[in-house]
C-alpha cells in the first residue's frame, strides 16, 4: 500500500512538473589548487558544503578560469572567489566575469587574495579589477601574521547582521594597499592598526579590511580576512561568511 501511494505521488509530481528535488541557487567558488592558502580553501569547502546541505543550494568548485565564459557563468547566481588570485585570467573569463558583474546577472563575495593587485608572476595588473575594488594596488603584508581588531564602521549593512561593533582576528597577514579604496567603495568595515599583535610597522593608516562597490550592478562585498583555516573556528568570521552569500545573491 505504501509502494503504491508513493507512485502515485511520483506521478503527480511528474504530471504538474514539480522537481522532486531542486537546488534554490548555484554558487561558483574559486580556489586555488595550491599555495599558502590551500588549508584555509580546505576548511571553507567543507563549512560551504555543510551550509549548502543545510540551505538547499549547491556549490562548483573550480581551481583555474578555463571553463568560465557568458554561458557557463549563466548557471551561477553567486560567484565566490575564496582565495583566487585577479590576475592569469584567461581573457574569455575575463571579459565574462566583467559583464557578469557590470550587468548584475549575479552577486560575487571575494576573500584575501582577491586584491593581490600588482604585477605578479609576469602578469600585469588587471585594471577593471583594481578599479572594481576602488582603484587600488597591493603593496605590502605582514609576513609574520600579527591578530588585530577589526572595527565594523556599517552596522547596517546586511553581512553584519548579529556581528559585534568590533571583533578579534586572531591570525591574519592584513595585506596593504598603495592608498585607502574609501573614496571609491562602501566601507563596511576596517582593521584598528594600533591593536596589531605582535607590532608592525606594515601599517597604511586608514586601512579598510570589508568593503563593497555600489557602482556596480552585482551584489558585492569584499572580505579580507582569508589566509588561515582557523577563521572558521569564528562564530563572527561563519557569520559574516553566510550573510554575505544569503545577501549577495538577491537580486
Amino acid at each position: 500500500m505504501r509502494l503504491h501511494k508513493l507512485f502515485l505521488l511520483l506521478a503527480f509530481l511528474l504530471a504538474a512538473h514539480v522537481p522532486v528535488c531542486s537546488q534554490a541557487y548555484r554558487v561558483l567558488a574559486m580556489a586555488e589548487p595550491g599555495g599558502h592558502h590551500i588549508e584555509y580553501s580546505k576548511a571553507a569547502k567543507v563549512w560551504l558544503d555543510s551550509l549548502a546541505a543545510k540551505n538547499n543550494f549547491a556549490v562548483d568548485y573550480i581551481s583555474n578560469t578555463d571553463p568560465i565564459n557568458d554561458t557557463y557563468l549563466a548557471s551561477y547566481q553567486l560567484i565566490i572567489q575564496l582565495d583566487y588570485v585577479p590576475y592569469a585570467w584567461k581573457p574569455a573569463a575575463a571579459a565574462a566575469f566583467e559583464k557578469y558583474i557590470q550587468e548584475g546577472k549575479g552577486g560575487w563575495i571575494g576573500f584575501h587574495h582577491a586584491t593581490l593587485l600588482g604585477e605578479f608572476d609576469g602578469y600585469k595588473i588587471w585594471p577593471w579589477f583594481a578599479d572594481f575594488m576602488g582603484g587600488i594596488r597591493y603593496k605590502n603584508y605582514i609576513p609574520g601574521f600579527a591578530s588585530a581588531t577589526v572595527r565594523v564602521e556599517d552596522r547596517k549593512h546586511p553581512v553584519m547582521a548579529g556581528v559585534p561593533a568590533s571583533f578579534l582576528v586572531q591570525k591574519e597577514e592584513w595585506y596593504s594597499y598603495d592608498k585607502s579604496p574609501r573614496p571609491n567603495v562602501h566601507v563596511i568595515a576596517s582593521v584598528d592598526e594600533s591593536t596589531y599583535s605582535p607590532d608592525s610597522k606594515v601599517k597604511m593608516g586608514d586601512h579598510p579590511v570589508i568593503w563593497s562597490n555600489p557602482k556596480m550592478k552585482a551584489k558585492n562585498v569584499y572580505i579580507f580576512m582569508g589566509h588561515s583555516p582557523v577563521l572558521f573556528e569564528s562564530v563572527v568570521y561563519k557569520t559574516m561568511f553566510k550573510n554575505a552569500i544569503f545577501w549577495a545573491v538577491k537580486k
